[in-house]
């Protein structure tokens, strides 16, 4: 209704920058930041307490992370929207964040009047991009699609991400040198990498592999 404030929740695993969005957004009369979370899971919680228009969710918080937090509150609560909120623009993340069910995806350097722009667009029903996320997503859409990794390729990457060598992966899998360096040549070309630590982010970064720490 005309003159009910959009009402706002923030989750950000930094209190200086929850602060900061906080600080910056209360001198938009229209919006209203009604809590605030330090990780996903309590982003997810305090959504379904507080029933906001509008979640400012950051990409990357220990425990349940930006993206999972995203895929719980449009599944289980789809009348709120989603805006991530992040330093990270990689494409991986980027895609993640979409196929989430994120409404949007602003860069923490966005200016507070374009911020609270995207924030009206998104209560709207609006999908709102920063420009240079969008640019990604343009560009990742007209690249031609790369084959996915085999399960052998795969296991050879994460013997990689142990740290053993081409000799010890042949050893650990009962096949030749030649052979591991076969599957990594493979795995180089189909994750557009040159080689071994660039393979083992990449695929990282695609969930192929868990990242250190999961």
């Amino acid at each position: 209704m005309a003159g009910t404030p959009i009402r706002l929740l923030l989750a950000d695993d930094h209190p200086v920058v929850r602060e900061g969005l906080a600080g910056m957004l209360a001198g938009e009369p229209d919006l209203e930041v009604v809590g605030a979370a330090d990780d996903g899971a309590q982003a997810v919680a305090l959504a379904a307490e507080l029933r906001p228009d509008v979640v400012l969710m950051d990409l990357r918080m220990p425990g349940t992370d930006g993206v999972a937090a995203t895929g719980r509150i449009t599944r289980e609560l789809p009348g709120i929207r989603v805006l991530i909120l992040t330093t990270y623009d990689t494409d991986t993340d980027i895609v993640r964040a979409v196929e989430a069910g994120a409404a949007g995806y602003l860069l923490k350097d966005t200016p507070r009047a374009e911020l609270a722009a995207a924030v009206r667009a998104a209560a709207r029903g609006e999908t709102v991009l920063a420009p240079p996320v969008a640019a990604k997503l343009v560009t990742r859409m007209r690249a031609p699609a790369r084959d996915p990794l085999s399960p052998r390729e795969t296991q050879v990457l994460g013997l990689v991400a142990r740290g053993m060598t081409n000799a010890e992966i042949g050893r650990e899998l009962y096949i030749g040198e030649a052979t591991v360096k076969t599957h990594l040549l493979r795995a180089f070309a189909k994750l557009g990498v040159d080689d071994r630590t660039a393979a083992v982010t990449a695929a990282m970064e695609q969930g192929l592999l868990p990242r250190p720490g999961q």
